[in-house]
């Protein structure tokens, strides 16, 4: 006897070290063959990014994970007193290990893949929602993935969860009920990007707020509106979702814009449609290929009430483009001699004869 140990007993701890041995080379070369000769030959550049994204990654900790199921199968094995004696013990620290390297495996994993999709795929969508939703989510998961792993170590110990979990629910409850104002935000966000009233870069009017301007950013919290005047509006997505929005870049940025004028009674009809047509033809940034209409609308106090309507290719010359468009209608209607007309009030006073004599006896005496 050795050590106290039996030849035969080691015999058994020289076989055990050769089941470790052999499969540690086994996973490294199994791991090897995979990344080497199956995803890179065989599934040319698809291997790649699986064998970047998913496999490297995790080579270390399949690595321990295979050493450790070797080892346990080694130690477990063994026809040893103390062996035996703490089997039990051994299996729970075993356990625990292979707990933490499977949450160290998950925890790769999602962070990989996570960085992979932000750097691959979210640049060519034209949304920003992964943009903003891979980040959160990973958090999201990773957070959920470590009580998972706290609550079922603290089970495999007899440990009694239900209070923990417990306690849980109401700390949540408390701090949703604390952050129901971000959170409104935040859900409103997640609605506004799967649903897209606006994108970035389209110009919107937020009508409660008597707003309008370009969308620079959209986050989980709140939009960002830029203003003709270079002012940011910062805009709660709670806000953003309860409010009547004019979205001036979907589905294009054609657009139509009117105007009403007066034109006195006693004019000709076609000579004011075809004067007003000819007009706005002219401007600058007027669609040539689309319709350009003068409606006699109704009869107002002073003159004749037309509706002008035109079509321009941006939303972004609209201001600009009502100047260009009024003075070169003036112009062309003082051209042709029709007279804008401006309100007229006639005002007619009845007195009788008793009232009249009142009011004569009056001026004499003041004269």
């Amino acid at each position: 006897m050795v050590l106290g140990l039996t030849g035969e007993q080691w015999l058994d701890i020289g076989t055990s070290l050769l089941i470790v041995i052999a499969a540690t080379v086994l996973v490294r070369l199994l791991l090897g063959f995979l990344i080497d000769q199956v995803f890179r030959r065989l599934l040319g550049e698809r291997g790649r990014t699986i064998s970047h994204t998913l496999i490297r990654p995790v080579r270390v900790p399949l690595n321990m994970l295979a050493v450790l199921i070797a080892l346990s199968i080694a130690i477990l094995r063994l026809d040893i007193p103390w062996v035996a004696e703490q089997s039990a013990s051994i299996r729970s620290g075993f356990f625990v290990f292979y707990l933490l390297i499977g949450f160290s495996i998950a925890w790769r994993l999602i962070g990989s893949i996570a960085s992979w999709y932000t750097a691959e795929i979210a640049p060519r969508t034209e949304s920003k929602l992964d943009d903003q939703l891979v980040p959160f989510g990973r958090r999201v998961v990773l957070i959920l993935l470590s009580f998972v792993v706290l609550i079922v170590l603290l089970s495999h110990f007899d440990v009694n969860v239900s209070g923990l979990v417990a306690t849980l629910g109401i700390g949540s409850l408390a701090i949703a009920l604390a952050a129901q104002e971000t959170l409104s935000d935040t859900i409103s966000g997640f609605m506004i990007m799967l649903d897209k009233p606006y994108r970035i870069g389209d110009r919107i009017e937020i009508q409660s707020l008597d707003t309008w301007g370009d969308v620079v950013d959209i986050g989980l919290r709140s939009s960002r509106v830029r203003t003709r005047d270079n002012r940011m509006v910062i805009v709660p997505n709670s806000v953003m979702s309860k409010s009547l929005l004019v979205n001036y870049s979907y589905p294009d940025t054609t657009y139509r814009i009117q105007i009403e004028l007066s034109i006195s009674y006693g004019t000709d009809l076609d000579l004011v449609k075809e004067t007003i047509i000819g007009a706005v033809r002219l401007v600058e940034g007027v669609e040539p290929d689309r319709p350009v209409e003068a409606l006699f609308l109704h009869f107002g106090d002073s003159g004749m009430i037309f509706r002008v309507r035109w079509w321009l290719n941006s939303y972004v010359d609209t201001r600009r483009m009502f100047d260009r468009v009024n003075s070169s209608i003036m112009r062309a209607l003082n051209e042709a001699k029709i007279e804008v007309p401006y309100p007229v009030r006639d005002i007619r006073h009845r007195i009788g004869d008793a009232d009249l004599r009142k009011l004569v006896s009056a001026i004499r005496e003041v004269s």
